[in-house]
């Protein structure tokens, strides 16, 4: 790779237009602005292609989303067999009540597949009626 001076050029940039001479220390600006325009359009294609990037990561297979919710039924199911055991060793402790609760807070969402929703239906009733059992009574 060549390093070139501070005042040398490498030849591959483009020519600008010429500068107008003012007095020393003055400042103008150059009254061509087509290429102010293309840049501009460059900037704002860039930017859309970005968010077209973006959307596509945000675009889910059905593949994709029916795993995600059975690994959702999986881990209320595991909750539920820790309450299973803290319960047959009577230490049953609240954050795993707590758990159950937000677990059936995220089962309610449906995954748009008919027999994966009613194992999901039946896994949050069960839940439900776990925490229903083992939560005080509102006076």
């Amino acid at each position: 790779m060549r390093i070139y001076a501070p005042n040398q050029t490498n030849g591959t940039a483009a020519t600008s237009a010429p500068r107008k001479a003012g007095p020393a220390g003055s400042f103008t600006l150059d009254s061509s602005t087509g290429t102010a325009k293309s840049q501009g359009t460059a900037a704002a294609a860039g930017v859309s292609g970005l968010d077209s990037l973006l959307a596509l990561q945000g675009v889910e297979d059905a593949g994709e989303r029916r795993k995600r919710f059975a690994r959702r039924g999986k881990s209320a199911l595991d909750l539920l067999d820790e309450l299973k055991a803290e319960l047959l060793a009577a230490d049953l402790r609240r954050d795993t009540l707590n758990r159950l609760q937000g677990k059936l807070a995220e089962l309610t969402e449906k995954s748009g597949t008919p027999g994966l929703d009613e194992v999901l239906g039946e896994i949050e009733l069960r839940v439900a009626v776990e925490l229903a059992k083992r939560t005080p009574k509102a006076a």
